[in-house]
Formats: structure tokens, sequence, C-alpha cells
């Protein structure tokens, strides 16, 4: 299905109700934008060590890729398949340190870096092998020590993040430590969309978040537009904790609380004072969600203050709105809305981008 967005949000109409609800818009939407986008992967001390492997799944669940990061030798790290060019078997089953990796159906032997080197059984086997027998490696890009990559990237890595480095590249993210005892996992009831729709306005924030409007002027809340993204500031009311800005930074003298960086299609990069808040968004079905909250904390003595204090509360929050839309977008007699040309630029960015995407 196609559908267009007005360029102009003072004509434009929001997307068709299916867009939500429809499975076959869904399955469109994961291999025409979660397949051509960058993805998050972690953190890099998950493969830190010289012959370190560790096998995950790329939106496991949707996509449902099967990925393998290793550190050879030579200390490079890499992304590649960890589907066996033999039989299709996944080739490494969990975390650890190799010299090599083999493939325990027929045995079949790759280098750490991915290539073919040998294969039982095979020697009678006419032009073997080829570079198809090596495994596929992906892009892997790394900001600070947080790790991405993507099946087929529509853009690069560097103009998909340029806006953040820009902004907030003065923060020295590697010494951000993750606190797992602070990580959630939430199930929301809707579409993985709708929960994105809702994250890129602050138009919201008055009726449905009480704590977080305590914390935020209202009245300055801005969101500013890039090719792959978005950033919303969060200005904070008197009191409130803020960021010590450097003098070179464009929003020196203003009372910074948080940088909400939203990047096409399901990542929000939430930096706080206290350190930064990743959220990856996961389609799970037309109606169903995953959300990762990751801290990574820099200053935990801030923990408790300003409004990146209380995230669990804002999280239920928005979950129980964005599940409550997902209800009435089912409705035979709603299609399509209409936009505030001041406080829906955000949403109306992404709507066109998910538009082209899915054309």
């Amino acid at each position: 299905m196609t559908f267009s967005i007005d360029p102009d949000i003072r004509k434009a109409s929001t997307p068709p109700s299916r867009v939500y609800t429809d499975r076959d818009i869904y399955e469109s939407a994961l291999e025409r934008i979660f397949a051509r986008t960058w993805q998050w992967v972690g953190h890099d001390e998950i493969a830190r060590v010289p012959g370190s492997v560790h096998p995950f799944t790329l939106l496991d669940g949707s996509l449902a890729e099967p990925l393998l990061l290793t550190r050879d030798r030579s200390d490079v790290l890499r992304c590649l398949s960890n589907v066996c060019t033999h039989r299709g078997n996944l080739v490494c089953e969990s975390p650890g340190i190799e010299a090599a990796l083999r493939c325990r159906y027929h045995g079949r032997r790759f280098g750490l870096d991915g290539s073919f080197q040998s294969m039982p059984e095979f020697e009678e086997t006419a032009d073997f092998p080829t570079e198809s027998d090596s495994l596929p490696e992906l892009a892997l890009e790394r900001e600070g020590p947080f790790l991405f990559t993507s099946l087929s990237p529509a853009h690069t890595f560097d103009d998909w993040m340029e806006p953040v480095r820009a902004r907030v590249g003065w923060l020295p993210l590697d010494e951000f430590r993750y606190d797992a005892t602070r990580a959630r996992e939430y199930l929301v009831d809707a579409n993985w969309a709708l929960y994105c729709e809702n994250y890129l306005e602050g138009f919201h924030i008055p009726f449905v978040h009480a704590s977080l409007g305590a914390a935020l002027d209202y009245g300055s809340y801005r969101t500013e537009l890039f090719p792959h993204g978005s950033l919303q500031l969060g200005v904070a009311k008197g009191g409130e904790s803020t960021f010590a800005l450097p003098a070179d930074s464009p929003d020196h003298g203003t009372a910074i609380a948080g940088y909400y960086f939203w990047l096409f299609p399901n990542i929000m990069l939430n930096f706080y004072p206290w350190g930064l808040s990743v959220n990856v968004v996961k389609p799970l079905g037309v109606g169903r969600t995953r959300v990762s909250f990751l801290p990574y904390v820099w200053k935990p003595e801030l923990l408790s203050e300003g409004a990146g204090a209380d995230l669990d509360r804002v999280e239920r929050e928005d979950e129980a709105i964005v599940e409550a839309v997902q209800r009435g977008v089912r409705s035979r007699l709603y299609e399509r809305g209409r936009y505030s040309p001041t406080r829906e630029t955000g949403t109306h960015h992404f709507h066109r981008m998910l538009a082209s995407f899915l054309a």
C-alpha cells in the first residue's frame, strides 16, 4: 500500500488508519524499513576480548535475523551472518572465546573473519569453495562504545548519526556505564509506529505526563528536524537539573534538561544530565511492540533529579495512551486526522519518511 503525506503540515493529513492495523503493511514495513535502516546492537563490552564470539538476533520477533559479533586475533570487530553457508544451521549458539567457528551439523569451519576454512567430504565437489561459501559480513558502525548494524542501509551511518554528534559530541560517551539494575523491557499492545509518533511530539505532555510537565517548560519546548531524524529540546523550569553546556554549544545559556534524539525508524537517544537512556522500539506484530530502556549512567548523583528522574512512570503513561490509540484506530469511523503546525512537526516528519519507505 502507498499513501502520501503533504509536505505542508498545514494541509497534511495523518496516515490512513490501516497503516497501524493491516498485517500486510506491517510485513512490508519490516522489509522496506527495518531491513534497510541502522539498528542497535549494543555496547562493545559484549565482544571485548580477541577471540570473542557473541551470537544475537537482530530484532528478535520481527526481522529475526541471526547475526554474530566476532573479534579476531588482530582485534578487529566484525558483524557476520550466523547462518552456515552449507545447509543453513546456526554456526554459533552461545557466546565465548574461540579460535575459529565450526558448524556442529556437518563440521564446516570458518575463521573469525567469516572466511571459509574447511569442509569434510567435499573433495569431489566441483568449483568449491567460492566466495559465497564464506559468511556474509554486515556493516558495523560505532558511536563511542555503542554498536549499530544494518542488513542493507538506505543511507550512510555518518549521515544518520551526524546531528547527534553535532549537538552533544562533547559528552564523553566512553565514560558512560551500563546499569543493568535500571534497564527495563516494556510490552506495548500497539503498533510500533504509534509508539514512535507519540514520542515525537511534546503536545501531549501537559495532558498525559504531570511529573514531566512539572520539570519542563512547555512554552519553550521545541523540535528540530533532520534528514533521518529529529531532536526535541526539553528546557527546564527553574531549579531543575540541567546540563553544564560548553561555551561553543549552540544551546549555551539555555537551561537544557534533556536532549531527545529520534533516529529513523526506531532508535531514541535521550540525554539527561545523569547520562543516556537508549530506547529501542522493536515491532513484534501489527499491534504488539517491545520497548527496551537501556540506561548508561555518567553522573549517578543526578539520577533522581529533573526530567530524567522518573522514566518508568513516564513510560507507563505513554504505554497506556498509545494502547488506547491502537484501539481507536481500529474503529470503522476513523480514517485520518490533521496536524498541529506548532506542536506536531516531528510526527509529521516521521510520517513523511514512513510514506517514502513504504512507497
